[in-house]
């Protein structure tokens, strides 16, 4: 399955969902998807947290705990749940303040196989 359609099915299956992109740590997206209307720019967001993200990436690795799995992000108007897929990609979830938080976590854990081998 392409990345689009990946995105596509996370997004419209949780409720809240603003879009979704498949970016490197590097803050290059590959693939993304938005609700259309919503007007947020989730790849500036992306963007930014990325640099974030390699942050913590390597904070995990100097500490021996394991490859990062997932990073949520709460902010007043909006959350992000970002899912590690490979140890260059992660996708991440960008939802309303009110969408559904636990179901989006769950897509993109039970996505991430997919993402991962799609990039491969």
């Amino acid at each position: 399955m392409e990345f689009k359609a990946i995105l596509v099915s996370i997004v419209d299956q949780c409720s809240g969902s603003l879009g979704a992109v498949i970016m490197g740590y590097d803050g290059i997206a590959i693939e993304e998807y938005l609700q259309p209307g919503k007007g947020v720019d989730v790849q500036l967001l992306a963007v930014e947290y990325a640099s974030v993200l390699k942050e913590i990436k390597r904070t995990v690795g100097v500490l021996k705990t394991g490859e990062l799995e997932e990073v949520s992000i709460v902010a007043e108007q909006c959350s992000v749940v970002v899912r590690g897929v490979t140890d260059d990609f992660f996708v991440a979830l960008v939802m309303a303040a009110d969408g559904n938080f636990g179901k989006g976590r769950y897509l993109l854990k039970r996505e991430a196989s997919r993402i991962r081998e799609a990039l491969q």
